[in-house]
């Protein structure tokens, strides 16, 4: 089994307010640049605070190993599989950000992740989502993201976790659309959803 693979789909309603949402920053740009060595740092600077990461993925992967208990679950038709371990506990549940990668369905794919993430994180650092209005620290050159830049990897880490200790609350309302089903999967009901693989944009 695979550490904790995380595949968010499905609908929510969480209900959480802008106030109770946690601070949001994303590390973003090219390939090869740094970024998550970027993630590693921050996760090992807040260890005073609850972090979760999201992580952009450029194509599908399996994130559970054939033949499994688990991964049978998934391929019988289970649309969330759970597996929980002695010290681990992972989540695979269908639905992506789409095969088309628009900013749209992007956005909306976070905002879904973000809505679960909420009730239990005080920050979360995101990988990639380039293209999402996102608080964002800039690694490498390329394009500038579409999010507010507010450091780069120029910075100290220092500098960056002051930048981001001096962020407000991430409000959902900034990526759209509430949460919603778009996984591309058939209902109990026989109603086909609209949206989503997995991909990546850093």
């Amino acid at each position: 089994m695979p550490d904790r693979d995380t595949i968010d789909g499905g609908s929510t309603d969480s209900g959480t307010a802008p106030a109770d949402f946690p601070t949001v920053v994303a590390v973003a740009r090219p390939s090869g640049a740094g970024k998550t060595t970027l993630v590693e740092s921050l996760c090992g600077a807040f260890t005073e605070r609850r972090v979760a990461t999201v992580k952009s993925i450029h194509h599908d992967i399996e994130p559970d190993t054939p033949g499994t208990d688990t991964h049978r679950h998934r391929t019988a038709g289970a649309d969330r599989v759970v597996g929980v371990t002695p010290s681990l506990t992972f989540e695979v549940a269908r639905g992506g950000k789409g095969t088309d990668r628009t900013p749209d369905e992007e956005a909306a794919a976070l905002r879904r992740v973000l809505e679960r993430l909420a009730p239990e994180y005080d920050l979360v650092v995101i990988e990639g989502f380039a293209d999402v209005p996102l608080p964002t620290i800039r690694v490498g050159g390329g394009a500038a993201p579409t999010g507010e830049v507010v450091g780069t990897d120029a910075d100290s880490l220092e500098e960056l976790v002051a930048a981001i200790d001096a962020l407000e609350p991430f409000d959902p309302e900034t990526l759209g659309g509430g949460a919603e089903r778009r996984d591309g999967t058939e209902r109990r009901d026989g109603t086909k959803d609209t949206g989503n693989g997995g991909a990546d944009r850093g």
